[in-house]
């Protein structure tokens, strides 16, 4: 039976907690798939023969295939949150994402505060995308807006 793991609460994290998500596959069906979605169908990412002639030499998966499967791959992690807003990405694309990459995303709540509302609190998780490697493909910071426990239940 899998371990629950909980969802935390803006009060309940400390700066400085970190988390780390499961291993994802990317296959060549969910980059055609990313591409169906979105239009995006550009040659590097859905046509074999063009991308071995780029400069990659392979086709790649779309930049913003990558940062979806960041946001996904955290609500998967081992530290998790009950669910709130994104305020937004900051992101960067370091490094192509083949198919057949095992990935992975690693997060640190970097800095969190209150709202001026209350009831809420925003942090900054700065994250990255790493491929089987070690190395990261992407990085950035996510702002997120976190319900608070203490007034979750008022």
């Amino acid at each position: 039976m899998a371990e629950s793991i909980p969802e935390l609460y803006f009060d309940e994290v400390e700066s400085g907690a970190t988390g780390t998500s499961p291993k994802v596959t990317v296959t060549s069906e969910m980059i055609m798939t990313y591409a169906d979605l979105t239009g995006d169908h550009t040659p590097v990412h859905t046509d074999e023969e063009f991308a071995r002639k780029s400069s990659f030499g392979q086709r790649v998966a779309h930049g913003l295939l990558g940062l979806s499967l960041t946001d996904g791959l955290k609500t998967q992690a081992d530290l998790r949150f009950v669910p709130g807003m994104s305020l937004g990405w900051e992101w960067d694309f370091k490094l192509p994402i083949a198919i057949g990459d095992e990935l992975h995303c690693r997060f640190t709540v970097e800095s969190k505060r209150e709202t001026s509302k209350g009831g809420w609190g925003i942090m900054r998780l700065a994250s990255e995308l790493v491929n089987q490697r070690g190395e990261v493909v992407q990085t950035g910071v996510h702002k997120l807006m976190i319900p608070m426990k203490s007034t979750a239940a008022a």
